[in-house]
């Protein structure tokens, strides 16, 4: 019997329950235990009509229709009964909705119903019933063989990654395609941890860099950026002409994230307003690069990836944010996207970091 291949569909299943925990204890803050006469405060209450609105019903229902999706394919995938992946997936969607749910009693700012939960549910079970349909028509057995004919085995952690990456570029990002832009964050996070410890003050105050990037040194910022989810991907498939297709694609999602992003915060008339002269030289520089890696094999790739994507990271927490990236936190942090863009924010920050670990493994593991 052939082993059984890893299913992309279980860490894609977690980044979405990840999201629903966001999503449903958005902000964190001001947690309230019940007091003695909330004896019953793990029911769940029933608004009144006029208290819930046509997008929180839309919203609450499509939310979890990807997790139920994603737990029934990945269950199926490892050979488990259609009824018993459909029972299964709904019944930890609903699960985990539940307890989300009675979690926000603990929370002022946020409103349990049972409405929302019964949504949460039956969005699950749509997902779950869609993804049974995939695999009755054979489709899932369709984008098996084509993974097997383009990816390696056990590569469905790095397909995550892959996948997530365009969603990170919708948070703004000092330099285009440039993620990772924590540092200064996690400095600031750890000296507010300090305050009055013997180790107050040790950090100092956090430099102000007032000179943006010299041209070909953002140039080079925006090429790593732009180069990491296409070595990314050589490191996940074999070599041969048919990578060509892995850049050309990556560009496409990157620019489409960026303009999207760009557009959400300042309008469709300024949507190109990232497109700085830096641009088109890295552009050109990675598809040069793409194209001369094609034949590069797999863990040659991925140590190839290791030394961009750190050389990028580097250059992203040292660009100084300009008008545009102050004005785009703003509108992010304190506007309309403040429930969407901790989810971008995250993966933004993190996509650079997650992928080098998941890359050094690769490199460190014995190729097929």
């Amino acid at each position: 019997m052939a082993p059984q291949r890893s299913s992309s569909a279980w860490p894609l299943a977690a980044a979405c329950a990840c999201l629903m925990v966001y999503a449903s204890l958005h902000p964190f803050t001001g947690w309230e235990w019940p007091t003695a006469t909330d004896i019953r405060w793990w029911l769940l209450p029933v608004p009144k009509p006029r208290g819930v609105g046509q997008f929180d019903l839309v919203s609450n229902l499509l939310a979890y229709v990807p997790l139920g999706a994603l737990l029934t394919g990945g269950l199926l995938r490892g050979g488990g009964r259609a009824w018993l992946a459909f029972a299964v997936a709904v019944g930890v969607s609903s699960g985990l909705s539940y307890v989300l749910e009675t979690l926000q009693h603990l929370l002022p700012r946020r409103v349990p119903s049972i409405i929302d939960w019964s949504l949460n549910t039956a969005g699950a079970a749509l997902g779950a019933v869609l993804m049974l349909v995939l695999h009755a028509l054979g489709l899932l057995g369709h984008w098996q063989r084509w993974r097997e004919r383009w990816l390696l085995r056990d590569r469905g952690a790095g397909l995550t990654l892959l996948l997530l990456w365009p969603f990170g570029l919708l948070f703004p990002p000092p330099l285009p395609f440039g993620l990772g832009h924590v540092l200064d964050r996690a400095r600031d996070l750890l000296a507010e941890g300090l305050e009055d410890t013997a180790w107050d003050g040790w950090l100092g105050a956090t430099a102000t860099v007032s000179e943006p990037l010299a041209p070909g040194l953002e140039m080079l910022g925006v090429a790593a950026g732009l180069l990491a989810p296409c070595l990314l991907a050589y490191a996940l498939t074999r070599p041969g002409p048919r990578r060509l297709v892995l850049p050309a694609g990556a560009l496409l999602l990157g620019i489409a994230a960026t303009t999207l992003s760009t557009a959400l915060n300042f309008g469709p008339e300024h949507a190109l307003t990232w497109w700085t002269p830096p641009v088109l030289p890295a552009i050109g520089v990675v598809a040069v690069v793409a194209v001369g890696l094609t034949w590069l094999p797999a863990r040659a790739s991925a140590a190839v990836a290791l030394l961009v994507i750190s050389f990028g990271v580097a250059l992203v927490n040292i660009a100084p944010g300009d008008a545009y990236y102050a004005a785009s936190l703003q509108s992010w942090e304190q506007g309309r996207f403040i429930r969407f863009h901790g989810l971008s924010q995250w993966i933004g920050w993190l996509w650079p970091w997650a992928t080098l670990a998941y890359l050094l493994g690769r490199v460190a593991a014995r190729d097929e």
